[in-house]
């Protein structure tokens, strides 16, 4: 295809990609530890079968199966020296299923970013990347593929050398350029999309889109203002919200209506090209295929190995004498306020808000760490900073995304000499969840071996059996999420931390008696305190927002329905404030504490909810 015939069709109408491949293989039961891309030489029957599926529903456009199929990617599965018969197959493949399917449509062939940074963050010469690209650009087109996507882009210099790559093969394909963006709007390396649009508009593409990272409400933020600052045709491609792990497997929760109704919208902000991303399959893009022919009317964990030596007996510190809060869990209602760290190096205003939140009788902080998988200031030197500045007592939440079990061990060590006792043992999310798509998960242990941790420094000992000295005094925190999809599994995984040595648990937000009351009575046999996490919703927007695009954020309709009836921003301010004061006050009755997530750091909204509570 010409790129003049690119450029007449989607002006002519909005056309319409498909969705996730990954998602569609690994629901196909092929292991995440597999070479997805490679499937196409072993498997080609498969690959085809999930392009069939996304053209029975309607799509104009299906990608190869290749958006890893680089010399970098391949080589880790020992597939270096097969990249062009790997790119080459995957355009074939995805032809012979229009055929098969006696339909007209797109080839587009999909390329990815590397899988590892370009200098100077990494050690990736642009001369390499830009050979890199070639190789793979060169057997998509030898396969017939009649567009290029460049998707998932973190950083401009790196989709730029991708470009320079594709026209080095071919000045006539048509080519999508797509950058990956985050919560606060920006790439992953600060680029704004305002940037985004104007230098990528300076390079020989055909469009310029956004896609994967996040779902679709704030990936309509962000392709609203691409479209004020480039001429370029927009796609957008997001993903189907966040993920959440049920029975073992990975399921995201937006649901099709919902992507339908952001295919609405993303129409109005000017986006000609629509598709979707991870989590997304052909009942997605299937929706959203009926929202644009509505507009278009047209035919159709590991576990831990301990050290054997003998144990040094130690007499356990009493767990009431550990800190502040479990002393006082169990013999009043606690009251804690989250914060998360801030995004730069000068913690000086959040210190004078934490001044304000003590002041006004919050009892304790609750301290995220790299939450969403963004780089902030650590968590633990700003807890540090709370409990030596303001003397609040903090809840440090510890995850283990980015510490091997040595790097653990000498943080929670640290952490308790500077006076940090209590702890609440995550996992952590994934990297491709946030910023840094391409950065190494560590993963040694998930929360269950985090604990184990803890409680073997309680004894005195590391892993390896070696002695500490005096048993140590961490008070040991887990969380659970009364709402979980999978509740029975939910339980299952909290009853493993609690056999673990966990001593408390936060849960997540909750919406609805009935689940804390659930979950309240399934654990009652744990006998361990239950803080339990209110989130007070803000506006119409925000409430849909979590419900479809945040793992373990069910609100229920009636509440999403209430804040529709609000007419003004205070009104449904006010709505969320009254709606958090009414689950405080039935929290105060089941459980031993409560903690308020202020959104968007609006911590005043915390203080109204907690105010005169007694």
């Amino acid at each position: 295809m010409e790129r003049k015939e690119f450029a007449a069709r989607v002006r002519r109408a909005p056309v319409v990609c498909d969705g996730a491949m990954g998602t569609a293989l690994y629901a196909k039961g092929v292991m995440v530890n597999r070479c997805f891309d490679e499937l196409n030489l072993s498997n080609p029957e498969l690959v085809q079968s999930v392009h069939r599926d996304y053209l029975a529903v309607g799509v104009d456009i299906i990608e190869t199966n290749t958006y890893g199929a680089n010399r970098i990617k391949l080589g880790v599965h020992g597939f270096s020296d097969r990249v062009h018969e790997v790119n080459e197959k995957g355009a074939t493949i995805a032809r012979e299923a229009i055929e098969a399917e006696s339909r007209t449509g797109w080839v587009a062939g999909s390329i990815g970013p590397l899988g590892k940074p370009i200098a100077p963050i990494g050690t990736i010469s642009e001369v390499y990347a830009r050979e890199t690209f070639r190789e793979q650009a060169d057997g998509l087109v030898a396969g017939g593929a009649d567009l290029l996507i460049l998707e998932t882009f973190s950083d401009l210099r790196e989709i730029e050398q991708a470009i320079l790559a594709v026209r080095a093969v071919s000045r006539e394909i048509p080519v999508i350029a797509q950058m990956t963006f985050g919560e606060d709007g920006s790439t992953p390396l600060g680029a704004n999309p305002e940037l985004v649009a104007r230098k990528l508009s300076a390079l020989d593409i055909d469009a310029i889109g956004a896609n994967c990272s996040v779902g679709p409400e704030l990936m309509l933020r962000v392709v609203e203002r691409l479209a004020t600052a480039t001429t370029l045709p927009l796609s957008v491609q997001p993903n189907a919200g966040l993920p959440e792990l049920v029975d073992g497997r990975v399921i995201y929760l937006s649901s099709p209506e919902y992507l339908a109704h952001y295919a609405l919208r993303f129409l109005e902000a000017g986006a000609v090209i629509l598709g979707g991303c991870c989590g997304t399959n052909p009942s997605h893009v299937g929706a959203m295929v009926g929202t644009v022919r509505s507009r278009d009317p047209r035919p159709a964990p590991i576990e831990m190995e301990l050290g054997s030596a003998e144990r040094l007996e130690k007499a356990p510190v009493p767990r009431r004498d550990k800190s502040r809060l479990a002393n006082a869990l169990g013999r009043k209602f606690v009251i804690a306020v989250e914060m998360d760290p801030p995004k730069g190096a000068d913690a000086g205003l959040l210190l004078e808000k934490a001044q304000w939140l003590k002041d006004s009788e919050v009892d304790f902080l609750n301290i995220g760490d790299g939450a969403r998988a963004s780089a902030r200031m650590s968590a633990l030197s700003f807890a540090a900073l709370l409990e030596q500045r303001v003397g609040v007592e903090t809840i440090l939440h510890y995850q283990c995304r980015d510490r091997n079990l040595i790097g653990i061990q000498s943080d929670l060590l640290g952490a308790l000499a500077l006076g940090l006792k209590n702890i609440l043992a995550v996992t952590g999310d994934p990297p491709r969840l946030g910023d840094y798509p391409y950065a190494t998960p560590v993963f040694d242990v998930d929360a269950v071996g985090l604990v184990k941790v803890l409680s073997r420094l309680n004894q005195g000992l590391d892993l390896a059996a070696n002695p500490l000295g005096p048993a140590l005094p961490f008070h040991i925190g887990v969380g659970v999420n009364p709402g979980a999809t999978d509740f029975d599994e939910e339980m299952r995984k909290f009853e493993r931390k609690v056999d673990a040595g966990a001593e408390y648990c936060l849960t997540q937000p909750v919406f609805e008696p009935r689940f804390l009351e659930r979950f309240l009575d399934a654990a009652k046999s744990f006998d361990i305190p239950v803080v339990v996490g209110l989130l007070p919703l803000v506006s119409s927007r925000n409430a849909e927002f979590l419900h479809n695009e945040v793992p373990g954020m069910a609100v229920p309709d009636a509440v999403r329905q209430r804040l529709q009836r609000a007419v003004t921003v205070e009104q449904a301010q006010d709505v969320g404030v009254e709606m958090a004061r009414d689950a405080l006050h039935q929290a105060k009755a089941l459980a031993a504490g409560a903690y308020v997530m202020p959104p968007f750091n609006r911590f005043e909204i915390a203080i109204e909810v907690v105010k005169d509570i007694t």
